[in-house]
């Protein structure tokens, strides 16, 4: 039997009361009703999930059993602990962690590739799994607990996320290659679809490769976004169809026609077995991830966004990580401040150190210090430069500036000159991480919402720092400011720490 009217006939034919339940059964039309069947396109696309995830997973299970072993190791022979005890806790934990790893979804498609926010959840995973080996060592009083939490927890937490990272790295490079990334249709009107077509453009993001949009308040024949043109195909009510024929396993609903409150569940109805995604796009300029959550209210998606904080026990955290990245940055910047301030006074006369006013949180002024990379008249012939500024905004940049010493150019190029801003960290006046520290002249010429940069400690480096720094605009660097102030975490500021190294190794846009 393949229709539902045979479905309902036989039901009736086995049943008591048959005469009544034909009577209240109401006619179903003579049709065939199939499931969505999985497409080709949806198959390529769950088949090189599963191939990376069951990579993540050997990678995980390979680095917790190394990280328990050689805790074990430790407790057999430096503490003498009794074999069966390290055993059991060993075999306890590996399997409660690797367990952990898959609870809090840190290997979901969702997060492939993301960094910060699969990291996050990485370490999440560690702690729920060590929290619930902790409660169970207190109440078994288990005395091998210890040396778990000192030495498997850091070495294989570590060991973890470098593993993401790494894997996070061959998966870059296979999406720049055109592999495992997901083909995308782009849906909405065109500068909404125009908007998200950048928005992805410009964040690097190459896990969504645009094959063609569907506008739906104009015809035309294509959509050029920063002089790369998009297929334009199809209408409203053919999206389903235009990312069949395009192959797309993802498409984005950039914004939703007029009047058709119903759009997007139909749209998800007509691509079932066809696609994988159905993301919606919001016009929610620079809020990021952790601020914003979804929440089901009878059947009323509310999308919550939380609102900023700018002191509390968070801000405390931060501190803590500036006061602590500075002592381990100090050390290696007294032995080598020497040799630096020989070469810049051979170089040229005048102090080692130069020290300007510049604007930090609230507003207080405060001596910023960096090794001295310009001539010591340098301020004087500022006037005489200004029509050959360079720079973006208020910003006086130029690449060839002749007020730079020989070893000043070295120094910037290499970010050396910045150094000795950790002492800057150290007592306070700056963060580690933050936005550019202005000028008190530029500070008098903001306008609008570019004062809310005041509000949190400026950073010897930030999203500025390792986006481009001088060759960025003026719009793009208070836009990056902006939208550190408000979605800052101690996990982004890692991240941007590590990414400010690589950009030390191979510097663009520093003079």
């Amino acid at each position: 039997m393949t229709s539902v009217e045979d479905a309902v006939g036989l039901t009736r034919a086995t049943t008591a009361f048959a005469p009544v339940a034909a009577a209240r059964t109401p006619k179903v039309a003579s049709h065939t009703v199939v499931m969505p069947r999985v497409s080709p396109t949806l198959e390529r696309r769950q088949l090189w999930e599963r191939r990376y995830r069951m990579r993540l997973r050997m990678t995980d299970a390979a680095i917790i059993v190394l990280a328990t072993v050689l805790t074990a190791v430790v407790q057999l022979f430096v503490l003498d602990a009794p074999v069966d005890a390290v055993t059991r806790g060993g075999m306890l934990l590996a399997i409660a962690w690797f367990l952990s790893l898959s609870v809090l979804n840190t290997r979901a498609a969702a997060v492939f590739g993301s960094g910060a926010a699969e990291y996050t959840r990485v370490a999440h995973a560690s702690g729920l799994a060590f929290g619930l080996l902790a409660i169970v060592g207190v109440l078994l009083e288990w005395k091998g607990l210890r040396p778990m939490l000192l030495i498997a927890l850091p070495l294989g937490m570590l060991g973890l996320i470098l593993a993401r990272w790494g894997w996070r790295k061959w998966l870059l490079r296979r999406r720049r290659a055109g592999q495992y990334a997901s083909r995308t249709v782009v849906a909405g009107d065109a500068e909404d679809v125009g908007y998200v077509i950048d928005s992805l453009r410009r964040g690097g993001e190459t896990a969504y490769h645009v094959v063609g949009a569907t506008l739906f308040d104009r015809n035309a024949v294509d959509l050029e976004v920063d002089g790369e043109r998009y297929p334009v195909l199809g209408n409203v009510n053919t999206v389903a169809s235009v990312a069949t024929r395009l192959s797309a396993d993802t498409i984005i609903v950039a914004s939703r026609p007029e009047g058709n409150p119903d759009f997007v569940k139909g749209l998800g109805w007509q691509l079932e077995g066809t696609a994988s995604e159905l993301i919606l796009s919001s016009r929610l300029t620079d809020v990021a991830g952790p601020r914003v959550s979804l929440r089901q209210v009878e059947g009323l998606p509310l999308i919550h966004v939380k609102i900023p904080t700018y002191e509390g026990g968070i801000h405390l955290l931060k501190r803590a990580l500036d006061i602590a990245v500075a002592v381990a940055a100090l050390v290696p910047i007294a032995l080598l401040s020497p040799a630096l301030a020989l070469i810049i006074k051979a170089d040229s006369p005048g102090p080692v150190f130069f020290r300007q006013e510049r604007v930090g949180r609230d507003g207080r002024i405060f001596r910023m210090m960096k090794f001295r990379s310009m001539k010591t008249d340098a301020e004087q012939e500022l006037a005489a430069l200004q029509e050959q500024n360079e720079g973006a905004g208020l910003l006086f940049k130029m690449k060839d500036d002749p007020r730079v010493t020989r070893v000043g150019k070295v120094l910037r190029r290499l970010s050396l000159d910045e150094l000795p801003q950790f002492w800057n960290v150290l007592i306070g006046d700056m963060s580690v991480v933050g936005p550019r520290p202005p000028l008190p002249s530029e500070v008098t010429a903001y306008d609008g919402t570019v004062y809310r940069r005041l509000y949190i400690k400026p950073g010897i480096t930030g999203l500025w720092q390792v986006s481009g720094r001088s060759d960025l605009s003026w719009d793009e660097s208070v836009r990056l400011d902006l939208r550190y102030v408000e979605n800052w975490s101690v996990m982004n500021d890692l991240q941007i720490m590590w990414r400010t190294a690589k950009v030390m190794a191979r510097p663009s846009g520093a003079y």
